[in-house]
């Protein structure tokens, strides 16, 4: 019962985000494996999330809001890093290697300044992207061990990279905004919407 819960809603889940993502809506078809149904929403998250690493000057990468309840959060430089360790963490997962430790404070990667950040963080992208194109009708419910978001199945992990990615985003919007600086990915707006 707990499994055909958990299928249900990880299914949901991609329905959801593959219907809400303007990637998707701008495609000439409706994607025709289930590769492609993960791979859409994921690749327009990495965009979303990667156009505002990159939106955020070098010199405010170690940057935290303080206002309110905000002692201890992460930098917006350790935001992208934590990210970069997770995506390379689930994709390992996934891939029934072992994942890199410790991804909640950013992992053993020694990526410090912005363009070593960024460049860690698209060589997660990329990978997340390789491993997300081998899930197919056949291993999609495979059973996956790890830390990170097992135990699940192939495809419950690579939503959760989907998420987990929306879901930092949302955090180092808040980020960009705080220092001046419209997230690109509402630039295309009229004022009054951004």
């Amino acid at each position: 019962m707990r499994m055909a819960f958990v299928m249900a809603f990880l299914a949901a889940a991609v329905v959801i985000a593959i219907g809400a993502s303007p990637v998707y809506a701008q495609q000439e078809s409706i994607p025709k494996s289930i590769a492609e149904s993960v791979l859409d929403p994921l690749r327009y998250t990495q965009g979303d999330f990667l156009a505002a690493a990159e939106a955020m000057p070098a010199a405010k990468y170690e940057f935290a809001p303080s206002a309110g309840n905000c002692k201890g959060v992460r930098t917006f430089g350790e935001q992208v890093k934590h990210v970069a360790c997770s995506n390379f963490a689930f994709f390992n997962e996934i891939e029934g290697k072992t994942p890199p430790s410790h991804c909640e404070k950013g992992g053993p990667a020694k990526a410090a300044s912005k363009a070593e950040l960024i460049k860690y963080l698209r060589d997660s992208f990329d990978y997340g992207n390789r491993i997300a194109a081998t899930i197919d009708e056949r291993n999609a419910l495979a059973c996956v061990e790890g830390p990170y978001a097992g135990p699940n199945t192939r495809l419950g992990i690579a939503v959760v990279a989907v998420w987990h990615i929306a879901d930092h985003y949302g955090q180092i919007v808040e980020y960009l905004r705080m220092s001046g600086i419209v997230p690109p990915a509402t630039q295309k707006y009229p004022l009054a919407v951004r």
